[in-house]
């Protein structure tokens, strides 16, 4: 019988990027092998149990009837790890011959949950939810039961940088409205808000030239997947940074035409 510790239940979880598993007290729960990570994902992810059939399918609908041998693999590989880490597996899985889950009270804290409360909470705000976001859930597995959800976190994950960038745009931060809108178009290059932020931006710090380009980056990829046109707002925020852009060059030309004009003055005295 595996020794156990005094380690308090529950589990710190990465599903967002790199997935890990520690204890709370830091120790790292080694799962090898993807079956073993996708099993602890999809009971994670579920937190009740489920006949082993349907966690079977879902992660192995291609193998259908032969499906209960990876999750014999798997489900012995993960309750080897959770055993050597010194945890009471009774404690920690809901298990008989037909069904499987882990217990609500073995996930101390789980990075999902906190991403999605920050994104709740005004309080905590978009600057802090996106930092929270390590990364894609499961983006190591390929499995089709992770992809609705998936989805969704990274939908809000979206919304939560195009915020950012609106935000540091309204707080004259331009440099790095520029990066969260980067950073927004390089995942969705549909997201308009995203290339409005640029066009701002462009239109304080940056070029005509470059105004003119982001905003027809954003008329052909909606032309083109859409079949629209940008929106009132956007074409707005177009003509305001054109105005930007050309005042700037006129205070430029005013700079550089008082010193020739002084020069002229003195050499005439």
């Amino acid at each position: 019988m595996p020794h156990r510790s005094a380690t308090p239940l529950g589990l710190e979880i990465t599903l967002l990027g790199r997935f890990s598993v520690r204890t709370t007290t830091g120790q790292e729960i080694r799962l090898v092998g993807r079956h073993a990570q996708a099993l602890f994902t999809l009971l994670v992810l579920t937190r009740r149990p489920r006949t082993r059939e349907a966690i079977a399918t879902d992660l192995w609908p291609e193998s259908m009837v032969t499906a209960t041998g990876p999750l014999r693999q798997a489900l012995y590989q993960m309750r080897g790890a959770l055993a050597g880490a010194g945890l009471d597996l009774d404690a920690m899985l809901e298990a008989d011959t037909e069904t499987l889950g882990l217990r609500p009270d073995a996930v101390h804290l789980l990075d999902t949950d906190r991403f999605e409360a920050c994104v709740a909470d005004p309080a905590c705000g978009a600057e802090a939810a996106v930092a929270l976001y390590g990364g894609d859930l499961a983006e190591g597995l390929g499995h089709d039961c992770f992809a609705a959800e998936r989805e969704r976190l990274a939908d809000r994950y979206e919304d939560a940088l195009a915020s950012v960038a609106a935000q540091r745009l309204a707080a004259g931060d331009a440099d790095g409205a520029r990066e969260a809108a980067e950073r927004l178009i390089g995942r969705d290059p549909l997201r308009e808000e995203a290339h409005e932020a640029l066009i701002a931006v462009h239109g304080l710090i940056g070029s005509r030239s470059q105004v003119v380009r982001q905003y027809r980056r954003l008329r052909e990829v909606l032309a083109r997947e859409l079949a629209e046109r940008p929106l009132p707002e956007t074409d707005a925020t177009y003509r305001l940074a054109l105005a930007r852009t050309v005042e700037r060059s006129h205070l430029r030309a005013s700079a550089m035409e008082r010193p020739a004009a002084m020069a002229s003055l003195a050499a005439v005295g």
